[in-house]
């Protein structure tokens, strides 16, 4: 690629606006004016507001969610883990018959099996939430957007991204003004 075309791939990509925001003033709004969204075509739409909105899930079509299965993987993967050490140690490794118990133990294993599941479970919730929410998230640009600070504590807002496919700067626009919101905001473009 030559740089001429690198520049202009760069020009190209700022003046793509990054979403379009808009502020509705109760969570039944909020949740009706994504529902209107989906119904028109948009795909990824995200939602901010101070506290979980009822039936958002349903309306934006998320899938259930995978950090179970994770949690549970990590929690055998632990389990498994502790009893490979505890007979790599107690029965090949280093093997003493201590009072004619037998080499194999399991039942004496069992409390450290099980607390090294439970820990790698923990491990697998907190590191796997944490992958799933892109935390932590120093900066977005949603966040220069005037007013969007009111997501925190009072705002309902919703966002239509530039990687949506029916996404068009003036027609994403459009549409969000047919739904009646407080007003509209656009981030301001990443250096």
């Amino acid at each position: 690629m030559a740089s001429g075309d690198v520049r202009t791939a760069r020009a190209a990509r700022r003046d793509v606006v990054p979403a379009i925001l808009a502020e509705f003033g109760s969570p039944e709004r909020l949740r009706e004016a994504a529902a209107r969204l989906r119904r028109a075509g948009y795909e990824r739409i995200e939602l901010y507001s101070p506290f979980p909105v009822d039936g958002a899930e349903a309306v934006l079509g998320l899938r259930r969610p995978t950090l179970p299965a994770v949690v549970l993987a990590c929690g055998l993967a632990g389990a498994a883990a502790a009893l490979w050490i505890q007979w790599f140690a107690n029965a090949w490794d280093y093997p003493l018959n201590v009072g004619g118990r037998p080499l194999l133990s399991v039942p004496a294993w069992v409390p450290v099996t099980f607390e090294i599941g439970v820990l790698g479970a923990a491990f697998g919730a907190f590191f796997g939430l944490l992958a799933r929410t892109g935390l932590p998230r120093l900066w977005h640009p949603a966040f220069t957007a005037q007013g969007f600070e009111s997501a925190s504590v009072d705002g309902f807002w919703l966002a239509v991204g530039a990687d949506d496919p029916r996404y068009d700067p003036v027609r994403t626009r459009r549409d969000i003004e047919t739904l009646g919101p407080r007003r509209i905001a656009v981030p301001e473009q990443m250096p």
